[in-house]
């Protein structure tokens, strides 16, 4: 089926920045996907073309990258006259349309846009939800899957005012039956720490960070993990209810050390944490509380800490920055035995083929893998279709608040519906779901 018309413009993301959205029009209507965008992005991630013009939006313009759909990629891809069926081959298209390794030339967000909403175009004329074509082209298996939330209800690090310097605290419901049941869990832990924050720090604790999470100013981890525990305790989830982290360590790498005060312009270099001090740390954290995943423990490109991590710990570890969904960085993980999960990110390496490749690769080595938003995100739901489509088993999409982390959470509930007995929920086999 043919496409006839493809048409990007400039929209508002989460956080009141511009954003590409991309329609895709064919014979079965009109297809349309929205990129996320982040703030504590890895360095070596697909490029986000910018515009840059501090006259505008205070550079954070897309226009450019609108230009390149507009102008470029829509009448490349018309003339071509791809089966949108044939994701590979759309997307390989696309890559060579920009001819750059890192997507710098026309942008991973005019690039990714397209992406999706063909993917989306292709679904409609197989006839099927858009979980069912992406389990296709990944070939999953089935029964279908559905993903434990992991909901960051706490927000320090850059999402955040205060001096927490650990960047997100998550729960996670795995030991519920249902995904709908984990999401009743979920809500009525985060209302209650919502109460708790602001009888302990003031009504200004119940205000949200960028995802959703509480953000009160909370000095360590452990202030930070007592008031999480606290309301699970008061939820009477205790035992049942897990914590995860995401620690998002590049932001605060210093000179080969780790500042956790790193926002305090003084900050005393002689507390600076060696890598085994920060993984003690993390060690001691894990003995005290119910965590069972922690994300980006060191930064990006510190290898040795990272192994020396991996070798010593059993929970899961989460490369985000250190594998930006990049095949190559994914294929150096797996060799140094770095991590044992992927982060599995769409726009961070910018076509659906790249990520679902990304996943199998993965999986492969036999590591989980988590499918999230970013901070900036939109009322788009597809990554809630490609954590179903590909067995992944966790997502990452935020706290229960907040209308676009809510939209994928929403999604999936409606996909655990049309279900029904043809899928499970990953509940406590979240690392290994792709096996179940």
């Amino acid at each position: 089926m043919a496409i006839t018309k493809i048409h990007a413009r400039s929209i508002y993301d989460s956080r009141g920045n511009p954003t590409v959205e991309v329609d895709v029009v064919t014979e079965t209507g009109l297809h349309r996907a929205i990129v996320p965008s982040g703030a504590s992005t890895g360095q070596h991630e697909a490029v986000e073309l910018r515009d840059g013009d501090k006259s505008k939006w205070a550079g954070k313009g897309v226009l450019k990258a609108v230009e390149n759909v507009n102008s470029v990629i829509a009448p490349a891809v018309i003339k071509k006259n791809l089966d949108v069926k044939d994701q590979a081959a759309v997307d390989a298209f696309l890559n060579s349309l920009d001819g750059t390794a890192n997507k710098g030339k026309l942008g991973a967000n005019a690039i990714l846009g397209v992406s999706l909403a063909i993917a989306k175009a292709a679904a409609a004329e197989k006839g099927i939800p858009l979980y069912a074509h992406v389990a296709d082209l990944a070939g999953t298996k089935k029964p279908y899957v559905l993903p434990v939330p992991f909901m960051n209800v706490l927000n320090g690090g850059s999402h955040a005012g205060g001096r927490l310097a650990f960047q997100e605290f998550m729960i996670v419901p795995s030991a519920a039956p249902t995904f709908t049941e984990a999401m009743r869990q979920g809500a009525e832990v985060y209302q209650i720490l919502k109460s708790l924050a602001k009888k302990r720090y003031g009504q200004s604790a119940g205000n949200v960070g960028d995802e959703g999470g509480v953000a009160p100013d909370i000095q360590t981890a452990e202030e930070a993990l007592d008031l999480i525990t606290d309301a699970i305790e008061q939820a009477g989830y205790t035992g049942t209810i897990k914590i995860a982290m995401d620690v998002a360590s590049s932001e605060f790498y210093r000179e080969g050390k780790y500042d956790l005060d790193f926002k305090n312009p003084d900050s005393d270099r002689s507390k600076w944490l060696t890598y085994q001090e920060l993984a003690a740390l993390y060690k001691s954290l894990a003995e005290k509380y119910p965590i069972v995943s922690i994300e980006d423990p060191f930064a990006e490109d510190d290898w040795e800490a990272w192994s020396y991590f991996f070798k010593t710990s059993d929970f899961q570890i989460v490369g985000d920055d250190l594998t930006v969904t990049n095949p190559e960085r994914i294929k150096t993980a797996i060799e140094k035995k770095a991590c044992n999960s992927l982060l599995l990110k769409v726009n961070q390496i910018g076509t659906l083929t790249e990520s679902i490749q990304a996943a199998k690769d993965s999986y492969a080595a036999g590591w989980g893998v988590m499918v999230s938003h970013r901070s900036g995100e939109t009322e788009d739901v597809t990554i809630a279709d490609i954590v179903v489509g590909l067995r992944a088993g966790q997502i990452k999409t935020g706290a229960p608040a907040r209308s676009e982390r809510l939209a994928k959470l929403n999604q999936i509930l409606r996909i655990e519906e049309e279900l029904g007995a043809n899928a499970v929920y990953a509940g406590e086999h979240f690392r290994t779901a792709v096996n179940i």
